[in-house]
């Protein structure tokens, strides 16, 4: 992918989590790596969505170091870079602080799989993560997120549950492209909002069997796959 195209995807991504009104004011940013050439482009810090183009958008290395000095990266840079080097099958990274995924973040309650429309697109539980430290918090608030969610998903595939709850603070999701990182954050916040009211509902709710799960997964993921022409 050109480095146009690249920017084009990431400010495409970022807008489109206002659209779906998974962002208000300034709260959230949408990144992107091109893998060959370790280029990751990510939204500037603290710019208005309506006035954001391509060419604001922030070029740096996969360590964070800046290639373009024209604008400041987002604040959250450290984390999606964190994040790419550990997940090397991702292709963007999105952070929102989307209304019930937050608050099931804020209240860190996992999300479990209570009926398919979690599982057609999430293979199990979306975790929240530990608190962070107050030496993690003091020490490099930004890089500790992307820490703290690594290791939530130690021995599990993250594009299998391609999403996480950051304890006290908000979603992160991921995919292999800008657009299915889009669509993993617009399905993150519907079943948290789904997961909400059945909790209010009938609370103790349990998940539904691994087996209605596993069969729902399946048919729109991997090699199998049968959803879809």
């Amino acid at each position: 992918m050109s480095l146009s195209q690249l920017r084009q995807s990431v400010l495409e991504a970022n807008l489109a989590t206002v659209r779906h009104g998974l962002v208000l004011a300034t709260f959230g940013n949408a990144s992107g790596i091109d893998r060959e050439s370790g280029r990751v482009v990510i939204k500037p810090s603290g710019v208005a969505y309506e006035a954001m183009t391509a060419d604001h958008m922030v070029v740096t290395d996969i360590d964070g170091r800046p290639l373009d000095n024209r604008y400041k990266p987002s604040s959250d840079l450290d984390t999606h870079t964190t994040l790419y080097r550990a997940f090397t099958e991702i292709g963007a990274v999105i952070h929102t602080h989307s209304t019930y995924a937050t608050i099931m973040a804020q209240s860190l309650m996992p999300i479990a799989p209570l009926g398919t429309t979690h599982a057609d697109y999430f293979r199990g539980e979306i975790p929240v993560t530990r608190h962070l430290t107050p030496e993690e918090i003091e020490g490099g608030y930004v890089a500790a997120t992307g820490e703290v969610i690594v290791e939530t998903f130690k021995g599990r595939d993250p594009l299998e549950v391609p999403a996480v709850l950051v304890a006290g603070h908000g979603p992160f999701v991921w995919g292999r492209t800008t657009d299915e990182a889009v669509l993993n954050a617009l399905i993150l916040e519907e079943v948290a909002k789904m997961a909400w009211h059945s909790h209010a509902l009938k609370p103790g709710l349990k998940p539904i069997p691994d087996s209605l799960l596993d069969y729902h997964y399946r048919r729109k993921h991997g090699s199998d796959a049968t959803y879809g022409q």
